[in-house]
């Protein structure tokens, strides 16, 4: 069956409902869980005031000015996702390995001063660090008892015409639905619409369907720091960098529902199909200070500025279904799209305490408000972000973070260990109010004179709730364990003594 007599092959559909630019997508660039080199992730990333490490130039840029002499050094990563889900009575696993490039970078000492006051030493560096690894493979699945997002779609369209719905952009995904059959008007109507589960109103919806969610995503965030930080009588550590921050994601995810029922309508099963992928980069500017009141303390701050992004937005979407034996299937035209979206400021403070030769220890507190990101139009597009705008400050919350970290020194072998605390982004009321993520880190690490080799081991963990879709009368809610391993080694060498 096909609808017929409509001139479609022109059809232009702007997916606003489909596309990201949304809460969780202005979440998922703000959020940074920082990342480099093994000693910087198995101390939890605590070095706003300790400073001395190549990926401190992402963090506390006045970690430049710790350095003694130029160095280099690699780290690549293996992370590893995982995802268990709860949904309709069922359990899901599902994981996923990702080999990448933590963390890269160099620093070059441009003045060193034999003196103890004024300027000691002045260094220029530049560091590579993947800050948010995307990737992600979730698998949901369960029974389906009282709703099907084909309910979701009759509601968008109730009230339209039939024969006009390929002119609406909001409903993109429902015209799909109702061009293959699997909605359709109500006897004796052209504006109010049923779903194959009641044989389109004529009989009480018959639910207990299977269904599916598979959601794969594909992507990270990297961050670019170019810096340059200068040592003061030994006393003041300062440093000032510029953040280019890459994005790239991919988000594909399929919702599948199938009944082994014999149905009135004779339906069997269907797959909607999602992708949008981003591309992008963001600017920022980072600068810090470390202050040294006594030989075995440091006190250290930063600044990052709010960071612009500049992104585009390529959507498309299809669905197959299988109806009275006979297979069908429609997509949309693919759709691309520009636009901006400026992430909130950050500030962090903290202090390390170093224990002679022993040992250092290094905590610090970090403020974001997540709420403050803002979403805007790219040139000519005069599309009006207001509304989306809106549910960001009325969903999203400022967050505080904690890190700390110890490293313990035997000859020329250390030990590491941290814990990260990632406060809760959605405000109270919020599906994910109760969301913040934990960090628990160890390492161990080898240092010559001018050679250093580092292992370092990260946990991420974060319960989550995800909703499939949401009517006016049920909102199915899968519930889900995240877990990010992530493995770092680092080779490094210093040189200019």
């Amino acid at each position: 069956m096909k609808r017929t007599g409509l001139l479609i092959s022109l059809l232009i559909i702007a997916f606003s409902t489909l596309t990201a630019q949304n809460v969780d997508d202005a979440l998922r660039y703000s959020q940074i869980f920082y990342n480099g080199t093994a000693r910087f992730n198995s101390m939890g990333g605590a070095f706003t005031a300790l400073g001395g490490d190549i990926s401190s130039l992402g963090q506390n840029p006045a970690g430049l000015g710790v350095f003694r002499s130029s160095e280099f050094s690699i780290s690549p990563q293996l992370v590893n996702f995982r995802a268990d889900t709860r949904f309709g009575g069922n359990s899901e696993e599902d994981y996923i390995y990702d080999f990448t490039l933590g963390q890269a970078g160099v620093i070059l000492n441009l003045r060193n001063n034999n003196t103890t006051t004024g300027l000691v030493s002045l260094n220029f560096g530049y560091s590579y660090s993947r800050t948010n690894s995307l990737s992600e493979s979730i698998r949901i699945s369960g029974t389906s008892s009282s709703s099907s997002l084909l309910d979701l779609w009759a509601e968008k369209i109730d009230g339209l015409v039939d024969t006009s719905l390929y002119k609406y952009y909001d409903i993109a995904d429902a015209y799909l639905g109702w061009y293959t059959y699997l909605l359709d008007t109500l006897a004796g109507t052209n504006d109010q619409y049923g779903t194959v589960y009641s044989d389109y109103g004529s009989f009480p919806p018959v639910y207990g369907q299977n269904m599916m969610r598979l959601i794969n995503n594909n992507g990270y965030t990297g961050e670019h720091s170019i810096a340059i930080g200068g040592n003061y009588s030994n006393k003041l550590f300062f440093g000032l960098s510029l953040g280019i921050i890459n994005v790239e994601y991919e988000n594909k995810y399929e919702h599948i529902e199938s009944t082994d029922e014999i149905l009135p309508s004779e339906f069997k099963d269907f797959n909607y199909a999602l992708y949008y992928k981003n591309t992008g980069t963001g600017y920022s500017l980072k600068f810090g200070g470390i202050y040294v009141p006594v030989e075995q303390l440091r006190i250290g701050f930063s600044f990052h500025s709010p960071t612009l992004f500049r992104i585009s937005e390529y959507v498309y979407d299809n669905l197959y279904t299988h109806i009275n034996g006979i297979e069908d299937s429609k997509s949309n035209d693919p759709m691309w799209y520009k636009y901006s979206l400026t992430t909130p400021f950050r500030a962090t403070v903290g202090g390390a305490f170093q224990f002679r030769k022993i040992g250092v220890i290094s905590a610090e507190y970090e403020f974001a408000d997540y709420a403050m990101a803002r979403f805007s139009t790219v040139g000519d597009d005069d599309y009006d972000y207001t509304q989306k705008n809106d549910a960001v400050k009325q969903s999203l919350s400022s967050v505080n973070n904690f890190r700390v970290g110890a490293e313990g020194r035997m000859g020329r072998f250390y030990l590491r260990g941290g814990y990260g605390y990632y406060g809760k982004a959605y405000q109270s009321g919020e599906l994910n109010e109760n969301t913040s993520h934990n960090s628990y880190s160890l390492g161990a690490g080898f240092r010559e004179q001018n050679l250093f080799i580092d292992f370092g081991f990260t946990t991420i963990t974060n319960p989550q709730k995800y909703i499939l879709y949401s009517t006016s009368t049920d909102t199915p809610v899968a519930n889900m364990d995240i877990n990010r391993k992530i493995f770092t080694v680092s080779f490094g060498y210093k040189f200019g003594y």
